[in-house]
């Protein structure tokens, strides 16, 4: 698997990517008073309820609870009430993805009780590792904390506690050729990136290996409040995509407030079979690509505080994960990607094959 895998395959994506169901209104999801009908369980995945919210346990290396939304939202606000899990290697994740690989997250690191780090992707490309940031919180694995998304065709705003700490303008993010902008699925989890079989530069990047002995390691989500901003059409019921070839703009989705505009179960099955092959392949090589992040990351941290662009290939972590898991080569030499990696990792398809294969997630 070469250092550019994700990217290749975000490039054919937009060719099969099928239409999107829209959440359309605010949602709020209190996950103190029981499970949400807007989230379903990925497969492996169990997930407990209490008074301190949803439970993502970590009890060995092959855990990776996760929950995905089963709407879209095309630009909109998030605000999420979450502990993340402590223990060196363990990442807690919070991300926004879309078909094409576009990503914006959160995520945590276990071993790191002074600050979160923020992510974006444009169609999965990874090539660069410059836009990643770190930001202070305090105790984020013993205090619940705020995390907040504003995102519109113009911005990407990232809060904690209501206090902004980074914007992302698209200009700024190629010329906007790389700024996420296609309808996207929201999901929560946590993952092992401190595995024996992970990569030097992964586990570096993770705080070390995990010692299960200390576990379980817990993540808690108190709630979560999801406004869709629909492109600013009100009765959103679906995001329809411009038939193949387009570039993956926001100007090539049409929000249509009408059912029945899914594309036809052809095109759903070659989607699916697309959606797998990337998230397989993608899976491989998070891992590899948050490893040289974490030594980037550091230096982007104090220039991601000024609110320019900086987001380090830290992607790889998972968080975003959960698909993107970003092509990164498994040289430790690369730098790693969170949020990317979390987005094919945290596919249930991906992840299993990632782990028992070794493959970096």
């Amino acid at each position: 698997m070469g250092p550019d895998v994700r990217m290749e395959l975000s490039l054919t994506l937009p060719t099969a990517c099928k239409n999107d169901p829209a959440i359309g209104t605010t949602v709020d999801a209190d996950f103190t008073q029981g499970e949400s009908p807007l989230f379903y369980e990925f497969a492996g995945t169990k997930i407990d309820y209490t008074k301190d919210g949803a439970v993502f346990t970590i009890k060995s290396e092959t855990d990776a609870p996760t929950v995905g939304s089963n709407k879209y939202i095309f630009f909109g606000k998030i605000d999420v009430t979450v502990r993340a899990a402590p223990g060196a290697g363990v990442v807690t994740s919070f991300v926004l993805q879309s078909d094409d690989l576009d990503e914006i997250d959160w995520e945590w690191l276990g071993g790191d009780d002074k600050q979160v780090q923020t992510n974006y992707f444009g169609k999965g490309d990874t090539t660069t590792y410059d836009r990643g940031a770190y930001h202070q919180v305090a105790n984020p694995q013993a205090v619940d904390h705020t995390y907040s998304i504003d995102w519109t065709k113009d911005y990407v705003k990232w809060y904690i506690d209501g206090a902004l700490v980074r914007t992302l303008l698209y200009k700024d993010a190629q010329g906007g050729t790389r700024f996420p902008q296609t309808p996207m699925q929201i999901k929560l989890g946590t993952w092992v990136a401190g595995r024996k079989n992970a990569p030097e530069g992964t586990v570096q990047w993770a705080g070390g290996y995990t010692d299960f002995s200390q576990g379980p390691f817990i993540a808690y989500y108190k709630d979560i409040k999801i406004t869709d901003y629909s492109n600013g059409v009100k009765g959103a019921v679906e995001y329809v995509w411009a038939p193949a070839p387009n570039n993956g703009a926001y100007t090539d989705i049409t929000v249509s407030t009408t059912a029945g505009n899914s594309t036809s179960d052809d095109d759903n099955s070659s989607s699916a079979a697309s959606t797998a092959a990337s998230a397989t392949k993608t899976s491989g090589m998070v891992t590899a690509t948050k490893s040289a992040t974490a030594t980037k990351t550091t230096g982007a941290t104090s220039a991601t505080a000024t609110g320019s662009s900086t987001d380090e290939e830290t992607a790889t972590t998972t968080t975003g994960n959960a698909n993107a898991i970003v092509a990164a080569s498994t040289t430790s030499a690369k730098p790693a990607v969170t949020g990317a990696a979390y987005k094919n990792s945290f596919s249930p398809i991906a992840l299993g094959a990632a782990l028992v294969a070794a493959a970096v997630f």
